[in-house]
């Protein structure tokens, strides 16, 4: 296998790849990037197992071939050239890997490419019907919401649900729950449910800012989005998702409007004095008024703040977890919110205000029982 391409094509290719390259694995080969030079071209590939990211770059070929070339090391020096340095990768039948420059040669051992993992099989595809930019908005909207406990697998992704005329997208760890619900969507080829990893749908984030347009795929265990030259693989997480509605109460009647904007600075403020553990904070909730406060005997500290409302109901003390409250504030996109309660250890919901006449958004976040 040999070939040449710039710096600049060979840097911006590895910074894409090195996207679903593991941080710790036991399985050196995953630490590579597959390098494939073909008749057409010349194409990168690496994977962790459940997210693959493939892409092609310019290159002049002497000979085809593939190889699997550590990625650490192929990127660091390919960092550090001259930015217009012209490259060429020379590999033997041993796997020995030469990288020739105007400035060095360099050698390192490869892998055989036999023992890089298959592409995923992306057969029976059908088109998700779902546009690039509606899902950068489901993602930054809801995304925050997804678990990071492994052992629990289902919640560790976002759950969508195709419908004909709905698009639903729901993110939980147990403690808070976000759903977005689209109601101008029109179904692709595909209607159902599908557990998309968190992971791939960050990475893909990365790409939607661009000019180039997003083809998204669904096929039986594979979702596949393709940009430009760059085509990423995920698996689809093959678990239940909960049944999120049933969390959802439906007889909260406290209704309390309140800026945002307000109501994240004061808790923002309050937590700093919050047990570093618990992270508690309290609200109490009356007429005119909502009053954040908090108190760690162990540190001799505490704070309160008392912000504008609109409420009229009987006053109410709710404990909520300070990291998880800032958390729902900070992606309501909305100057002002509707905060519906009923009890102090009922679950509270987080709605933007106005509506939206196309997008319902739903925040719930679980209580903290507060201490007499």
């Amino acid at each position: 296998m040999k070939y040449s391409t710039s710096k600049s094509e060979l840097q911006k290719a590895l910074q894409k790849v090195s996207k679903a390259t593991p941080t710790r694995s036991t399985i050196p080969i995953l630490n590579c990037v597959l390098i494939d030079v073909g008749e057409t071209g010349t194409t990168l590939r690496t994977t962790d197992l459940e997210i693959t990211i493939t892409t092609s770059i310019e290159s002049s070929i002497e000979e085809i071939g593939s190889a699997a070339i550590p990625l650490q090391t192929l990127s660091e020096i390919t960092s550090e050239l001259p930015d217009d340095t012209r490259i060429t990768i020379d590999v033997n039948d041993n796997n020995n890997v030469k990288i020739i420059t105007d400035v060095g040669s360099y050698d390192l051992m490869g892998k055989p490419a036999d023992e890089f993992p298959a592409n995923p099989e992306a057969d029976q595809r059908v088109e998700a019907g779902i546009e690039a930019n509606i899902l950068n908005e489901i993602i930054s909207t809801i995304s925050f919401a997804v678990s990071r406990d492994d052992l629990k697998p289902a919640l560790t992704g976002v759950y969508f649900k195709f419908e004909n005329e709905n698009l639903i997208a729901v993110a939980t760890d147990g403690h808070r729950l976000a759903r977005y619900v689209r109601k101008d969507f029109k179904a692709g080829q595909f209607q159902g449910e599908v557990i998309v990893p968190r992971k791939f749908l960050n990475i893909i984030t990365t790409y939607i800012p661009n000019d180039e347009p997003i083809q998204l795929w669904l096929g039986d265990n594979v979702f596949t989005a393709t940009i430009g030259a760059d085509t990423i693989y995920t698996r689809i997480i093959d678990e239940r998702f909960p049944d999120y509605q049933s969390v959802i109460p439906t007889d909260n009647e406290k209704e309390i409007k309140v800026s945002c904007k307000n109501l994240l600075s004061a808790v923002k403020r309050v937590s700093i004095f919050s047990n570093k553990s618990t992270h508690q904070i309290a609200i109490r909730v009356e007429s005119g008024s909502a009053t954040v406060t908090t108190e760690d005997p162990e540190k001799a500290s505490k704070a309160q703040e008392t912000i504008e409302i609109e409420y009229a109901g009987d006053p109410i003390d709710v404990g909520y977890n300070a990291a998880y409250l800032k958390d729902i504030l900070s992606h309501m996109n909305s100057n002002e919110i509707v905060i519906k309660l009923n009890t102090p250890i009922s679950a509270g919901l987080f709605y933007p205000t106005p509506p939206n006449d196309n997008v319902d958004v739903t925040m719930l976040l679980m209580p903290i029982r507060l201490n007499d």
